[in-house]
């Protein structure tokens, strides 16, 4: 007997969701490889396994197309959260991921806001393989040493390692050439995400996002997190922000505790069971 699974997507950016909370599910990185395919297996994004949790209400673990594990989803947390809203019959519920622990509530119809707690700022919890005292812009450039086409992004943890580049235009650069070179830059030990965000307003940026084992994707619910508490600490944006992805908008906020808040849409696609030998 094969392995049922849930597709579901947040702002396009899509998901394999099992549940291994009634019997445990081992996944190795060519079975995520498999699955993430689109041509030969179900296709996504991530691989996402909820498990028991002796913290919190589940325990969400991410496998990205590449197959490896990764600490947090953002788009993925909401769509676990409105699985759990709807089975049960709570508004409210902690999901711990190997990130942190999240809280999640109900913010509407399919529409979940997730607490992504404090952001870390430190070059060592980013982690930068060199000391950068001032983490709000670092040393990186692409193009011309007198002309960069990119430079001095701002760095954060947010669950996942981000680097976000201050554009203005998100076409500058063609993001899916330059994303893999700057991914396992040597700066980034763990490789990072790369976004390119354009600040059309202090309450509305435009974001493109390279996912760190993923590519280009349509959103990232952690790069919006990370776009947001970065353009607040340097003072571009405000306390509340529209962030637009190619797939939809998040609103985004940071509160008086510097929490990261993300707002955003869960959305159910289809369900079925795996396919023999892909698990």
């Amino acid at each position: 007997m094969g392995f049922h699974f849930r597709k579901m997507n947040g702002l396009g950016n899509d998901f394999v969701v099992l549940d291994a909370r009634k019997a445990p599910i081992a996944i190795s990185q060519a079975q995520a490889r498999a699955i993430a395919d689109r041509k030969t297996g179900i296709g996504c994004d991530q691989i996402i396994v909820m498990e028991n949790s002796a913290v919190a209400q589940v325990r969400m673990r991410i496998w990205n197309a590449e197959g490896d594990e990764v600490p947090s989803c953002g788009n993925a947390s909401r769509c676990v959260a409105d699985l759990l809203f709807d089975e049960l019959k709570i508004n409210a519920a902690t999901i711990e991921t190997k990130g942190g622990l999240l809280v999640a509530t109900k913010a509407g119809v399919h529409t979940v806001t997730i607490d992504q707690g404090l952001p870390k700022f430190g070059w060592k919890d980013i982690p930068l393989s060199e000391d950068f005292p001032d983490t709000r812009h670092i040393e990186l450039q692409i193009g011309p040493i007198d002309a960069p086409l990119l430079h001095s992004p701002s760095v954060v943890n947010v669950g996942n390692p981000h680097c976000i580049f201050w554009v203005r235009d998100l076409n500058v650069v063609d993001l899916s050439r330059v994303g893999p070179m700057l991914e396992n830059h040597p700066l980034f030990p763990e490789r990072a995400n790369i976004s390119l965000a354009q600040v059309v307003a202090r309450d509305h940026v435009f974001l493109k996002v390279w996912e760190r084992g993923a590519g280009l994707t349509m959103a990232c619910g952690t790069a919006a997190c990370a776009t947001m508490a970065a353009g607040h600490r340097i003072k571009i944006i405000d306390a509340m922000c529209k962030i637009t992805l190619p797939g939809g908008d998040l609103c985004m906020a940071v509160n008086t505790e510097g929490h990261v808040i993300m707002t955003g849409p869960a959305a159910y696609d289809f369900e079925g069971t795996l396919p023999e030998g892909l698990l």
